[in-house]
């Protein structure tokens, strides 16, 4: 007996319009279905189901230092050059502030990023190939 797979990931955001925007216009997810009494969109990329669910106005930022809960999700792009270009495009949005630009990983052989996008949730885009 095991699990399989992921099947969705809840993330509790700030502003959940700017994030549904973000995810859909930079990183290539679209809206599968709405919650507005909620409030909560639900969003894929094809392969990944977010929950993005609004917190309240006076909501903490999370501290991954002092509170037990998502430290990062990662999003993996196909190449170095995709990897690049998706950093760039989500760079150039209002609100995402740069954790550190795209570097290798270790001995790995794999690139990553390291971002917050603009509703606080910390995300890493990885790429596992060669340019």
């Amino acid at each position: 007996m095991s699990t399989l797979d992921l099947h969705h990931l809840g993330l509790a955001v700030q502003d959940l319009e700017t994030t549904t925007a973000f995810f859909c216009a930079v990183l290539g997810f679209s809206v599968v279905k709405e919650k507005p009494d909620y409030p909560a969109t639900f969003i894929s990329n094809g392969h990944i189901l977010l929950t993005l669910w609004q917190t309240e106005a006076a909501a903490a930022p999370f501290d991954r230092r002092r509170a037990v809960g998502l430290h990062h999700f990662a999003l993996r792009v196909e190449s170095e050059s995709e990897l690049n270009a998706v950093y760039r495009n989500a760079m150039a949005w209002p609100g995402v502030v740069s954790d550190f630009e795209p570097e290798p990983l270790g001995e790995s052989g794999a690139r990553h990023a390291m971002l917050f996008e603009p509703g606080g949730i910390r995300l890493e885009l990885i790429c596992l190939t060669s340019p």
